[in-house]
Protein backbone atom coordinates (compact mmCIF):
# COMPACT_ATOMS: atom_id res chain seq x y z
CA UNK A 1 0.00 0.00 0.00
CA UNK A 2 1.23 3.38 -0.55
CA UNK A 3 -0.60 6.00 1.79
CA UNK A 4 1.24 9.66 1.51
CA UNK A 5 1.56 11.54 5.07
CA UNK A 6 1.17 14.97 3.10
CA UNK A 7 -0.79 14.07 0.20
CA UNK A 8 -3.72 12.69 -1.28
CA UNK A 9 -3.09 9.99 -4.06
CA UNK A 10 -5.45 8.78 -6.09
CA UNK A 11 -5.53 7.93 -10.30
CA UNK A 12 -2.32 5.95 -11.18
CA UNK A 13 -0.76 3.64 -14.35
CA UNK A 14 2.16 1.47 -13.99
CA UNK A 15 5.24 0.58 -16.43
CA UNK A 16 7.58 -2.33 -15.41
CA UNK A 17 11.20 -1.83 -16.36
CA UNK A 18 13.49 -5.12 -15.22
CA UNK A 19 12.74 -6.22 -12.03
CA UNK A 20 11.42 -2.48 -10.87
CA UNK A 21 7.52 -1.51 -11.31
CA UNK A 22 7.62 2.54 -11.69
CA UNK A 23 4.10 3.84 -10.16
CA UNK A 24 2.59 7.26 -11.64
CA UNK A 25 -0.22 8.91 -9.47
CA UNK A 26 -1.86 12.21 -9.32
CA UNK A 27 -1.59 13.66 -6.24
CA UNK A 28 -2.11 16.70 -4.35
CA UNK A 29 -1.63 18.02 -0.95
CA UNK A 30 -3.72 17.23 2.06
CA UNK A 31 -3.26 21.00 3.17
CA UNK A 32 -6.10 21.79 1.09
CA UNK A 33 -8.94 20.58 3.36
CA UNK A 34 -11.43 19.43 0.89
CA UNK A 35 -10.36 16.96 -1.15
CA UNK A 36 -12.90 18.48 -3.86
CA UNK A 37 -10.21 20.67 -4.51
CA UNK A 38 -7.64 18.35 -5.60
CA UNK A 39 -8.91 18.29 -9.42
CA UNK A 40 -7.02 21.67 -10.18
CA UNK A 41 -4.30 21.09 -7.87
CA UNK A 42 -3.27 17.63 -8.72
CA UNK A 43 0.37 16.75 -10.21
CA UNK A 44 2.07 13.30 -11.14
CA UNK A 45 3.57 11.64 -8.23
CA UNK A 46 6.10 8.48 -8.90
CA UNK A 47 6.88 6.04 -6.62
CA UNK A 48 9.36 2.73 -6.90
CA UNK A 49 8.55 -1.08 -5.77
CA UNK A 50 9.84 -4.67 -6.64
CA UNK A 51 6.82 -6.27 -5.48
CA UNK A 52 3.58 -3.76 -5.57
CA UNK A 53 3.36 -3.55 -2.52
CA UNK A 54 6.06 -1.90 -0.23
CA UNK A 55 6.79 1.41 -2.49
CA UNK A 56 9.50 3.89 -2.15
CA UNK A 57 8.93 7.12 -3.19
CA UNK A 58 10.26 9.19 -6.04
CA UNK A 59 10.63 12.76 -6.97
CA UNK A 60 7.70 13.90 -8.63
CA UNK A 61 7.31 13.29 -12.06
CA UNK A 62 5.76 16.12 -13.83
CA UNK A 63 3.78 19.29 -13.06
CA UNK A 64 1.76 21.92 -14.55
CA UNK A 65 3.93 24.36 -16.06
CA UNK A 66 3.00 27.84 -15.14
CA UNK A 67 4.20 29.24 -18.85
CA UNK A 68 2.13 26.74 -21.30
CA UNK A 69 -0.61 25.40 -22.36
CA UNK A 70 -0.91 23.16 -19.32
CA UNK A 71 -0.86 25.54 -16.74
CA UNK A 72 -3.64 24.49 -13.77
CA UNK A 73 -3.32 20.71 -13.35
CA UNK A 74 -2.25 17.89 -14.76
CA UNK A 75 -4.54 14.69 -14.78
CA UNK A 76 -4.22 10.77 -15.56
CA UNK A 77 -2.34 9.45 -18.37
CA UNK A 78 -0.06 5.89 -19.47
CA UNK A 79 3.29 5.62 -20.28
CA UNK A 80 4.73 3.20 -22.82
CA UNK A 81 8.89 2.27 -23.89
CA UNK A 82 9.62 3.76 -27.36
CA UNK A 83 10.81 1.96 -30.31
CA UNK A 84 14.43 3.91 -29.75
CA UNK A 85 14.22 2.32 -26.41
CA UNK A 86 13.10 5.58 -23.87
CA UNK A 87 9.69 6.15 -22.87
CA UNK A 88 6.58 8.88 -23.49
CA UNK A 89 3.86 9.58 -21.24
CA UNK A 90 0.93 10.92 -22.28
CA UNK A 91 -0.86 12.53 -19.92
CA UNK A 92 -4.06 14.56 -19.64
CA UNK A 93 -4.02 18.92 -18.74
CA UNK A 94 -6.20 21.55 -18.05
CA UNK A 95 -5.39 25.30 -18.38
CA UNK A 96 -6.50 28.15 -15.92
CA UNK A 97 -8.01 29.76 -20.00
CA UNK A 98 -10.57 28.05 -21.35
CA UNK A 99 -13.46 26.74 -19.27
CA UNK A 100 -11.03 25.29 -16.73
CA UNK A 101 -11.68 21.35 -15.40
CA UNK A 102 -13.79 20.96 -18.48
CA UNK A 103 -11.92 21.72 -21.00
CA UNK A 104 -9.11 18.77 -21.28
CA UNK A 105 -6.10 17.97 -23.58
CA UNK A 106 -4.03 15.22 -23.39
CA UNK A 107 -0.12 16.23 -23.65
CA UNK A 108 3.24 13.82 -24.19
CA UNK A 109 6.44 14.02 -22.51
CA UNK A 110 9.42 12.09 -22.51
CA UNK A 111 12.52 10.68 -20.32
CA UNK A 112 15.69 8.09 -20.94
CA UNK A 113 15.09 6.70 -17.31
CA UNK A 114 11.38 7.20 -15.98
CA UNK A 115 12.48 9.50 -13.37
CA UNK A 116 13.57 12.88 -15.41
CA UNK A 117 10.93 14.22 -17.70
CA UNK A 118 10.68 16.77 -20.54
CA UNK A 119 7.73 17.96 -22.57
CA UNK A 120 7.78 17.47 -26.16
CA UNK A 121 5.87 19.55 -28.14
CA UNK A 122 4.35 23.05 -26.60
CA UNK A 123 0.81 22.65 -27.64
CA UNK A 124 -1.39 19.21 -27.24
CA UNK A 125 -0.94 16.11 -29.37
CA UNK A 126 -4.42 15.27 -30.09
CA UNK A 127 -7.51 16.82 -30.12
CA UNK A 128 -11.12 16.10 -30.15
CA UNK A 129 -13.21 15.64 -33.69
CA UNK A 130 -16.49 17.08 -33.39
CA UNK A 131 -17.58 14.75 -36.32
CA UNK A 132 -18.31 12.10 -33.59
CA UNK A 133 -17.46 13.92 -30.34
CA UNK A 134 -18.46 16.64 -27.85
CA UNK A 135 -16.89 19.59 -28.05
CA UNK A 136 -17.30 22.35 -25.80
CA UNK A 137 -20.14 25.37 -26.81
CA UNK A 138 -18.28 29.03 -26.84
CA UNK A 139 -20.49 30.09 -23.83
CA UNK A 140 -20.74 27.40 -21.18
CA UNK A 141 -24.02 25.64 -20.31
CA UNK A 142 -23.43 26.09 -16.58
CA UNK A 143 -21.66 25.12 -13.64
CA UNK A 144 -23.52 21.40 -13.71
CA UNK A 145 -22.52 20.96 -17.68
CA UNK A 146 -20.95 17.90 -18.02
CA UNK A 147 -16.98 18.43 -19.29
CA UNK A 148 -15.29 17.81 -22.88
CA UNK A 149 -14.01 14.92 -21.84
CA UNK A 150 -10.98 14.54 -23.34
CA UNK A 151 -8.86 12.92 -21.11
CA UNK A 152 -6.86 9.24 -19.48
CA UNK A 153 -4.94 8.76 -22.88
CA UNK A 154 -4.20 4.94 -22.96
CA UNK A 155 -1.19 4.26 -25.11
CA UNK A 156 -0.15 0.79 -26.72
CA UNK A 157 1.63 -0.88 -29.39
CA UNK A 158 -0.47 -1.60 -32.44
CA UNK A 159 -0.97 -5.80 -32.12
CA UNK A 160 -0.80 -5.99 -35.87
CA UNK A 161 2.59 -3.44 -36.26
CA UNK A 162 1.17 -0.40 -37.68
CA UNK A 163 2.49 1.87 -34.88
CA UNK A 164 0.69 3.32 -32.22
CA UNK A 165 -3.11 3.05 -30.73
CA UNK A 166 -4.43 5.58 -28.30
CA UNK A 167 -7.72 5.13 -26.34
CA UNK A 168 -9.07 8.21 -24.75
CA UNK A 169 -11.85 9.00 -22.36
CA UNK A 170 -14.82 10.71 -24.89
CA UNK A 171 -18.54 11.66 -25.18
CA UNK A 172 -20.51 10.65 -28.14
CA UNK A 173 -21.39 13.99 -29.97
CA UNK A 174 -26.00 14.30 -29.36
CA UNK A 175 -25.72 11.20 -27.49
CA UNK A 176 -28.10 11.31 -24.08
CA UNK A 177 -26.61 12.16 -20.82
CA UNK A 178 -25.46 9.13 -19.11
CA UNK A 179 -25.38 6.99 -22.55
CA UNK A 180 -23.07 9.00 -24.03
CA UNK A 181 -19.39 7.36 -22.62
CA UNK A 182 -17.48 6.07 -25.40
CA UNK A 183 -13.88 5.52 -25.94
CA UNK A 184 -12.18 7.47 -28.73
CA UNK A 185 -9.41 6.26 -30.51
CA UNK A 186 -6.45 7.62 -32.39
CA UNK A 187 -3.41 6.11 -34.15
CA UNK A 188 0.26 7.29 -34.97
CA UNK A 189 3.46 6.47 -36.52
CA UNK A 190 5.75 8.23 -34.32
CA UNK A 191 4.42 9.14 -30.95
CA UNK A 192 4.09 12.45 -31.45
CA UNK A 193 1.52 13.19 -34.90
CA UNK A 194 -2.22 12.04 -34.36
CA UNK A 195 -4.76 10.77 -36.13
CA UNK A 196 -8.53 10.46 -34.62
CA UNK A 197 -11.16 7.98 -35.60
CA UNK A 198 -14.39 6.99 -34.77
CA UNK A 199 -15.05 5.36 -31.65
CA UNK A 200 -14.42 2.07 -30.90
CA UNK A 201 -17.75 1.18 -28.82
CA UNK A 202 -20.89 2.36 -29.40
CA UNK A 203 -22.74 4.54 -26.93
CA UNK A 204 -26.43 3.56 -25.51
CA UNK A 205 -24.66 1.47 -23.08
CA UNK A 206 -25.54 3.40 -20.01
CA UNK A 207 -22.50 5.01 -18.87
CA UNK A 208 -21.81 8.69 -18.71
CA UNK A 209 -18.00 7.98 -19.10
CA UNK A 210 -15.37 5.60 -19.78
CA UNK A 211 -12.40 6.09 -17.55
CA UNK A 212 -8.88 5.50 -17.81
CA UNK A 213 -9.59 2.50 -19.83
CA UNK A 214 -6.97 -0.33 -20.91
CA UNK A 215 -6.83 -2.98 -23.53
CA UNK A 216 -4.37 -6.03 -22.02
CA UNK A 217 -4.50 -9.52 -23.11
CA UNK A 218 -5.77 -11.33 -20.44
CA UNK A 219 -5.40 -15.46 -20.30
CA UNK A 220 -5.18 -15.16 -24.41
CA UNK A 221 -8.43 -13.89 -24.57
CA UNK A 222 -8.49 -9.12 -25.34
CA UNK A 223 -10.01 -7.52 -22.24
CA UNK A 224 -11.23 -3.98 -21.84
CA UNK A 225 -11.44 -2.75 -18.23
CA UNK A 226 -12.69 0.23 -17.24
CA UNK A 227 -13.77 3.10 -14.35
CA UNK A 228 -17.46 4.58 -14.33
CA UNK A 229 -18.71 6.10 -11.55
CA UNK A 230 -22.39 4.97 -10.25
CA UNK A 231 -22.85 8.54 -10.48
CA UNK A 232 -21.95 8.24 -14.18
CA UNK A 233 -24.11 5.18 -15.05
CA UNK A 234 -27.59 5.27 -16.28
CA UNK A 235 -30.35 4.71 -13.74
CA UNK A 236 -31.10 1.20 -15.69
CA UNK A 237 -27.38 0.28 -15.41
CA UNK A 238 -27.21 0.91 -11.62
CA UNK A 239 -30.54 -0.50 -10.87
CA UNK A 240 -29.04 -4.00 -12.92
CA UNK A 241 -25.74 -4.04 -11.76
CA UNK A 242 -25.90 -2.18 -8.57
CA UNK A 243 -23.22 0.53 -7.63
CA UNK A 244 -19.73 -0.85 -8.64
CA UNK A 245 -16.98 1.48 -10.45
CA UNK A 246 -14.74 -1.01 -12.58
CA UNK A 247 -15.90 -2.55 -15.28
CA UNK A 248 -14.71 -5.37 -17.84
CA UNK A 249 -15.47 -7.17 -21.05
CA UNK A 250 -14.00 -9.24 -23.67
CA UNK A 251 -13.54 -8.76 -27.28
CA UNK A 252 -12.33 -10.38 -30.46
CA UNK A 253 -9.25 -7.72 -30.47
CA UNK A 254 -7.48 -5.22 -28.14
CA UNK A 255 -8.14 -2.88 -30.78
CA UNK A 256 -11.78 -3.36 -30.95
CA UNK A 257 -14.34 -2.68 -31.57
CA UNK A 258 -15.79 -3.08 -27.93
CA UNK A 259 -19.26 -4.26 -27.04
CA UNK A 260 -19.11 -1.72 -23.99
CA UNK A 261 -23.24 -2.73 -23.28
CA UNK A 262 -22.01 -6.79 -21.90
CA UNK A 263 -19.56 -4.76 -19.54
CA UNK A 264 -19.77 -6.36 -16.21
CA UNK A 265 -18.64 -5.37 -12.66
CA UNK A 266 -15.99 -6.01 -10.69
CA UNK A 267 -17.73 -7.06 -7.58
CA UNK A 268 -15.15 -7.64 -5.00
CA UNK A 269 -14.46 -3.89 -4.67
CA UNK A 270 -17.24 -1.83 -5.54
CA UNK A 271 -15.56 1.30 -4.98
CA UNK A 272 -12.39 0.32 -6.64
CA UNK A 273 -11.02 2.95 -8.87
CA UNK A 274 -8.63 4.01 -12.00
CA UNK A 275 -7.40 0.31 -11.70
CA UNK A 276 -4.50 -0.13 -13.27
CA UNK A 277 -4.08 -3.76 -14.43
CA UNK A 278 -0.68 -5.10 -13.73
CA UNK A 279 1.24 -9.02 -14.51
CA UNK A 280 3.25 -9.70 -12.13
CA UNK A 281 6.61 -11.13 -12.67
CA UNK A 282 4.94 -14.47 -12.25
CA UNK A 283 2.35 -14.02 -15.14
CA UNK A 284 -0.32 -13.52 -12.22
CA UNK A 285 -2.56 -10.29 -13.29
CA UNK A 286 -3.25 -7.59 -10.25
CA UNK A 287 -5.84 -4.51 -10.23
CA UNK A 288 -4.53 -1.91 -7.80
CA UNK A 289 -5.88 1.49 -7.17
CA UNK A 290 -7.67 3.31 -5.10
CA UNK A 291 -11.08 3.15 -3.90
CA UNK A 292 -12.96 5.79 -4.62
CA UNK A 293 -14.88 6.33 -0.70
CA UNK A 294 -15.01 10.74 -1.34
CA UNK A 295 -18.87 10.48 -1.40
CA UNK A 296 -18.93 8.29 2.32
CA UNK A 297 -16.72 10.99 3.46
CA UNK A 298 -14.16 8.33 3.57
CA UNK A 299 -10.29 9.28 3.33
CA UNK A 300 -9.39 6.10 1.31
CA UNK A 301 -6.44 8.08 -1.20
CA UNK A 302 -4.28 5.56 -1.47
CA UNK A 303 -2.88 3.32 -3.26
CA UNK A 304 -4.31 -0.42 -2.20
CA UNK A 305 -2.34 -3.47 -2.31
CA UNK A 306 -2.77 -5.44 -5.54
CA UNK A 307 -5.79 -7.35 -5.85
CA UNK A 308 -4.77 -10.89 -8.14
CA UNK A 309 -7.68 -11.64 -10.66
CA UNK A 310 -8.26 -14.18 -13.47
CA UNK A 311 -11.23 -13.74 -16.24
CA UNK A 312 -14.34 -15.88 -15.68
CA UNK A 313 -17.32 -15.84 -17.89
CA UNK A 314 -16.17 -13.19 -19.73
CA UNK A 315 -15.41 -10.54 -17.01
CA UNK A 316 -13.00 -10.24 -13.98
CA UNK A 317 -12.88 -11.49 -10.66
CA UNK A 318 -11.00 -11.47 -7.83
CA UNK A 319 -8.96 -14.97 -6.65
CA UNK A 320 -8.03 -13.89 -3.18
CA UNK A 321 -5.95 -10.73 -1.42
CA UNK A 322 -2.52 -10.92 -1.05
CA UNK A 323 -1.84 -9.77 3.05
CA UNK A 324 -0.99 -6.53 3.80
CA UNK A 325 2.01 -4.69 3.25
CA UNK A 326 4.12 -2.62 5.38
CA UNK A 327 4.00 1.02 3.96
CA UNK A 328 6.68 3.05 2.29
CA UNK A 329 6.73 6.73 1.54
CA UNK A 330 10.38 7.68 2.13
Amino acid sequence: MLRLPHDWAWDSWVVQDGELFHLFFLKAPRALGDPARRHTRARVGHATSTDLRSWREEPDALGPDPDGWDDLAIWTGSVVRTDSGGWAMFYTAICTRGYGVRDQRIGLATSADLYTWQRVIDRPVVLPDARWYQTLPEVPAGPEAPSETWRDPFVFPDPDGHGWRMLITARQRDAPRFDDGVLAEARSQDLIHWQVGPPVCRAGAGFGQLEVAQARMIGGRPTLVFTCHPDEQSAARRARWGAHSTWSVTGESLTGPWDVARAQPFTAEPTLFAAPLVQQPDGQWVLIGFCNREPEGVDAFEIIDPIPVRLAGGRLEAIGRQGSASITAE
